[in-house]
């Protein structure tokens, strides 16, 4: 049986091994999927330890930059990044990648939102990397709002050769955001909570990366003032079957209609049995 898992710290929330069961289940591949703890500094000798059996891992925090060192070889995007969410084997030989750039790409194409101009990002991290980098092919103004300053270099470098005008603003405006068509919300669990008193009349679209908890309140009140909203699970299950054409290139999986609603499915599923139980 081939193995396959997540890895990262906390990682006990995640939703990865639900979806990406539930997909193998309908591809018919008998592979394994499970949740590993491994906290930051503890790849590389998690790698070392895999054998044969593994084909390949999904990364989260806090392993995302931490993959480029530890694999043998790393993709341009993920590169362009400086963040890889997906690890496979050749031979003996580990590569790391980023699905989650087709992910934003995949979900907000799904969504009709690839003709928006402007684009405002909370958060500066991986996630607001790869947020960058995704919209950066078709938005013209893309205006990030972050909280540490050392973040503006990587986000500039993860713009990459996007035809987009990039500015950078400091946390303390992200009041501002809320007016854009199309806000993206990256930051961890209660970040945004403070600014849902800012949220326009008639707000546009919004993106929260986060799944769980859902909704967050940024949402609740996103969604009572009419505006759209983009979950977090349509996001990990884009990037999840970004995945899946890594993990299984041998497959064909041009059509991947079925596989998404099967995975979102599964997800939304868990989702309601975590809130009912809490």
């Amino acid at each position: 049986m081939k193995r396959l898992g997540v890895l990262g710290s906390p990682i006990a929330h995640s939703l990865s091994p639900t979806i990406h069961l539930a997909a193998y289940q309908e591809l018919g591949l008998d592979w394994s999927y499970e949740a590993i703890e491994v906290r930051e500094g503890g790849l590389d000798n998690f790698l070392r330890a895999c054998d044969s059996s593994w084909q390949g891992l999904s990364l989260t925090m806090p392993l995302k930059a931490e993959a480029l060192i530890s694999c043998d070889d790393v993709d341009p995007l993920a590169l362009q990044v400086n963040a890889a969410n997906t690890i496979t084997w050749s031979a003996s030989k580990t590569r790391a990648h980023n699905t989650d750039v087709l992910g934003f790409s995949n979900a907000l194409k799904l969504h009709d939102a690839i003709t928006i101009d402007s684009v405002a990002i909370l958060g500066g991290g991986a996630t607001a990397r790869s947020a960058v980098a995704a919209v950066s092919k078709f938005a013209s103004n893309i205006t990030v709002y972050i909280r540490d300053p050392n973040r503006e270099e990587s986000l500039f470098q993860a713009r990459g050769n996007g035809r987009s005008t990039l500015k950078i603003a400091p946390w303390d405006q992200a009041r501002e955001a809320l007016i854009e068509p199309l806000v993206i919300s990256t930051t961890p669990q209660g970040v945004t909570d403070c600014l849902v008193d800012s949220i326009p009349v008639v707000p546009g679209l919004l993106f929260e990366a986060l799944y769980d908890p859902w909704p967050t309140a940024l949402v609740s009140h996103w969604r009572s003032n009419g505006g759209r909203v983009i979950s977090g699970l349509d996001l990990l299950v884009e990037q999840g079957m970004e995945q899946l054409k890594l993990f299984a290139p041998k497959m064909d999986l041009s059509d991947l209609s079925a596989i998404r609603c099967v995975m979102l499915t599964a997800g939304r599923a868990e989702l309601i049995r975590r809130n009912s139980i809490a």
